[in-house]
């Protein structure tokens, strides 16, 4: 299964963390099959790819509760909903 979920990165007490999709079973570091944005929590910014983020919704992509946050803080959520799905390329 496909997650979307957060990778982090930085220095001990200044993290920050990438927005990644990632089989479910790779651990938490390792090696993303696409990235799709970046989260800073202590400023609290955030770089989203929308497109490429409803493409993997919409594809069934889970995401977790922290990324789902961040995503519904974005309106993400109206923007699948809204565009017809997108049939996967063989």
């Amino acid at each position: 299964m496909i997650k979307l979920r957060l990778k982090r990165f930085g220095k001990k007490r200044e993290v920050s963390y990438r927005i990644v999709a990632m089989n479910s079973s790779t651990r938490r570091d390792g090696r993303p099959l696409e990235e799709l944005g970046f989260y800073n929590p202590r400023t609290d910014e955030t770089r989203l790819d929308v497109p490429a983020i409803v493409r993997r919704l919409q594809q069934g992509a889970q995401p977790t509760k922290t990324v789902q946050r961040i995503l519904e803080k974005a309106n993400i959520f109206e923007q699948v909903h809204a565009e017809p799905p997108v049939k996967a390329e063989s």
